[in-house]
């Protein structure tokens, strides 16, 4: 799969993509025997990538997927307490992934695989500030449920942004919620629910930054597409 050059360069543990940048700039980098430019795309499985006379070695094939993680896993590679892990369920892509942030023990949905670090550390910082749409089943305190939790700013004494909540059905003592976050604190979902008299039942996260869980079965998994990648570098 082709990919942006500075992403392979970091992603080989040479450089940041800044860097990298910067090395293409200066004619550094050549593919297929021809200066690269910056911007070029490659696919390390079939061009030449050389990085100062230096062939570019990718530590292993790069794999990007997306799993629908079911209730009553944990989001590690291994667990003391012998529970399913999140790593039995994607065995199968041949290479070994971790996770991409957390998912409850209690909650499924959308959970991102990566093995690629600089892919994994970018999406974490706080700077990328990738959204999330939780589907929330909850009971309890239903009377205008979806503004007050979206006037909730503080959580145990902890600022937060704004959620943007919208109420989805209504079904006697139980409501299903979309909650938008834009910040990704422990248990942040369940701990605002907790805050404005609500009980979660179900959690799903159902959509993150561009990516949207669509009809992956649960436990299922999927590679992401170029034009996800694309999506996720341009965002």
């Amino acid at each position: 799969m082709k990919q942006r050059l500075q992403k392979l360069m970091a992603a080989a543990g040479l450089c940041s993509r800044r860097a990298a940048e910067e090395w293409i700039t200066a004619g550094r980098v050549s593919v297929n025997g021809a200066a690269a430019t910056l911007g070029q795309s490659a696919d390390p499985d079939t061009d030449e990538i050389f990085v100062d006379g230096i062939p570019l070695e990718m530590p292993e094939r790069l794999c990007y997927l997306m799993l629908n993680k079911p209730k009553g896993y944990v989001t590690t590679l291994s667990d003391e307490k012998g529970r399913p892990t999140v790593a039995d369920l994607v065995r199968d892509c041949g290479v070994r992934v971790v996770p991409v942030g957390r998912l409850d023990y209690d909650s499924e949905g959308l959970l991102l695989m990566t093995n690629d670090g600089a892919w994994l550390h970018r999406l974490l910082h706080p700077r990328f500030e990738v959204n999330k749409t939780y589907h929330v089943t909850v009971t309890g305190n239903l009377l205008n449920a979806a503004q007050r939790l979206a006037a909730v700013r503080e959580i145990d004494g902890e600022g937060i942004r704004a959620a943007e909540v919208e109420l989805l059905k209504s079904d006697g003592d139980k409501a299903l919620l979309a909650v938008t976050i834009h910040e990704g604190k422990n248990r942040q979902v369940r701990r605002m629910c907790a805050a404005v008299g609500l009980r979660v039942i179900r959690l799903c996260r159902v959509a993150e930054h561009e990516l949207t869980l669509g009809k992956l079965p649960v436990g299922k998994w999927r590679y992401l597409t170029a034009k996800e990648l694309s999506d996720m570098d341009e965002g």
